[in-house]
């Protein structure tokens, strides 16, 4: 199983307000984009390395098969289809997972690195600042092609990545001085003499 986890919802004009407990959830935690341009998001997203298609009662099991991106095809979904699937992913997902609906009325982000009180983000996105923040967050190979920005805005911590290597850093030079202090001869780690 992935570590770090995406699922997109790739939706036409579905309406993400309608009445529904799974989806409701999801919105009281995720940030918006009205700007969102929702065009070739399913052959976008596909240029991502691992990226697997399934069916919203499928995301469960490709989830525990390892894919890191999983993406749902329900195009111009009515509410109660949108909210069934909605439902599947909220089963399938956990806090090491990224959730994100595509629909023509915008793009909603939730789950992992998202800053849930972001609310409503006033800046213009493509499918390319998608594809792009998917790999920042979920630290997927970012296809050669790709031209979008990471929706920073979007973000709990912009720096995350920073910090993440700050972290590695720390670990490895942690660990250098146990190999260090290991290494030495016997007579070298008493002080008898």
């Amino acid at each position: 199983m992935a570590e770090k986890k995406v699922v997109l919802l790739a939706c036409g004009e579905a309406d993400v307000a309608g009445k529904g407990a799974a989806l409701e959830k999801f919105m009281k935690k995720a940030c918006s984009l009205a700007s969102f341009k929702n065009e070739n998001v399913l052959a976008e997203v596909a240029k991502i390395e691992g990226a697997v298609n399934a069916a919203a009662d499928g995301v469960a099991k490709a989830l525990e098969d390892g894919a890191a991106l999983v993406v749902v095809e329900l195009g111009n979904a009515d509410a109660d289809a949108l909210e069934a699937a909605m439902a599947h992913v909220s089963e399938a997902a956990d806090r090491r997972t990224l959730v994100a609906i595509a629909t023509d009325k915008g793009l909603f982000l939730g789950g992992l690195g998202i800053n849930k009180k972001a609310g409503a983000i006033d800046r213009a996105a493509c499918v390319c600042d998608l594809v792009a923040t998917f790999c920042y967050v979920a630290d997927l190979p970012v296809p050669a092609d790709c031209i979008g920005g990471v929706l920073y805005q979007a973000l709990k911590d912009p720096n995350m990545k920073a910090k993440e290597i700050g972290k590695l850093k720390d670990a490895i030079a942690r660990m250098e001085v146990a190999m260090q202090r290991d290494s030495r001869e016997p007579w070298d780690k008493h002080d008898c003499a």
